[in-house]
């Protein structure tokens, strides 16, 4: 039998677009990666079939559509990047991603961008979705339909989508209590701060911290009552400072969103550097700033690169390949971060290059 890409992938535990480029020197692999996939193929024989490849290269490969909702925040920039470079190893195997970029979250909008995509002929959609009643709707229409639909870094629970691909929210939001815990002496105020409510990754995040901080160490922190930030830093920066003013015992502040930047700007002006302590989410460029300058005392990563480059490979691996995703709820992992390990030159890379064993 002769031996496939796909074969290597699988040893090698890469996908088959870092196998293509690995044989044929088509962009960035990391070297290490790359030497042992090329080892994998010398060991089994491998040779090209290049009928095959003239026939992929031919013929018109699946027609993918993604949206991404507020772009303007530095994590959705990140994820902007995996999917672009997903978008550029696929063309090479005949796929089309047609992206679109969206700011804030807003459900109109966002339902008009997935009619315009389906207008073009989409087979397969991405999403960052709202979770609303509409949208839910939607989506179970284009599953009726026979376009598959895959959401990333915030869910949409009970629709008809193919998977999730994100953080486990719930999780990261109890990863996140036990750091205040930890940080914190008995009898201390914390604020929590969220971003949007119809945001299901925000609001699990914000509930996985509560019941966490209730039901596990009841009356050991004290907690104010949660304010939305709408992902906003002005809007942060003015709901911190009025807390501040009005509780000068507040000890612990945490951010289910983005906004992390407004709360540390308030802190800071208000003489309460260091006094209080900010637990918030991503490893970015201004979140890794504010962790050198000890505005921040930990981040919570999600792996965002990895959250827009997976799912048109799954939406791809599903339309030409008939291949069906792993798991419903693919999540990517939770890493604490510190001033410590914030290094950033590892975050635009597919994780599967980044380790010995990867995702497949």
């Amino acid at each position: 039998m002769a031996v496939t890409a796909q074969k290597i992938a699988e040893l090698a535990g890469v996908s088959r677009g870092t196998v293509d480029r690995a044989l044929h020197n088509r962009g960035r692999v990391n070297p290490e990666v790359a030497a042992r996939i090329q080892k994998i193929a010398a060991e089994l024989g491998y040779k090209p079939n290049l009928v095959g490849q003239a026939l992929v290269r031919s013929r018109q490969g699946a027609k993918l559509g993604v949206i991404l909702q507020s772009t303007e925040t530095p994590t959705m920039q990140i994820v902007q990047a995996g999917v672009r470079r997903a978008a550029d190893e696929l063309r090479a195997s005949g796929g089309e991603v047609l992206l679109r970029e969206l700011r804030g979250l807003d459900d109109e909008l966002l339902l008009e961008s997935i009619e315009e995509l389906v207008s073009q002929g989409i087979q397969g959609l991405a999403i960052t979705p709202n979770n609303t009643p509409e949208l839910r709707q939607c989506i179970n229409e284009l599953h009726r339909q026979g376009v598959p639909v895959v959401t990333l870094n915030s869910d949409v629970p009970g629709s008809r989508r193919l998977c999730f691909v994100g953080q486990d929210s719930y999780r990261a939001g109890q990863t996140a209590a036990g750091l205040i815990a930890q940080l914190l002496p008995a009898g201390s105020k914390v604020l929590p701060i969220t971003g949007h409510l119809n945001n299901t990754a925000h609001n699990n995040r914000l509930n996985g911290f509560l019941d966490t901080l209730l039901q596990e160490d009841m009356g050991r922190i004290r907690l104010l009552p949660f304010q939305p930030c709408f992902d906003r830093d002005d809007y942060a920066y003015e709901v911190t400072q009025h807390i501040l003013r009005e509780n000068h015992d507040l000890a612990g502040i945490y951010v289910a969103s983005n906004g992390q930047a407004g709360v540390c700007r308030a802190v800071e002006e208000e003489g309460r550097k260091g006094k209080v302590k900010i637990v918030a989410y991503d490893l970015n460029e201004p979140n890794m700033r504010l962790l050198q300058s000890d505005s921040l005392g930990f981040v919570i990563d999600q792996e965002a690169f990895e959250q827009g480059y997976r799912p048109p490979y799954l939406l791809y691996e599903f339309l030409v390949h008939k291949k069906q995703p792993v798991r419903e709820l693919l999540y990517t992992d939770l890493a604490i971060r510190t001033k410590y390990n914030s290094d950033l030159s590892g975050i635009l890379t597919p994780f599967a290059e980044q380790t010995a064993w990867g995702k497949g």
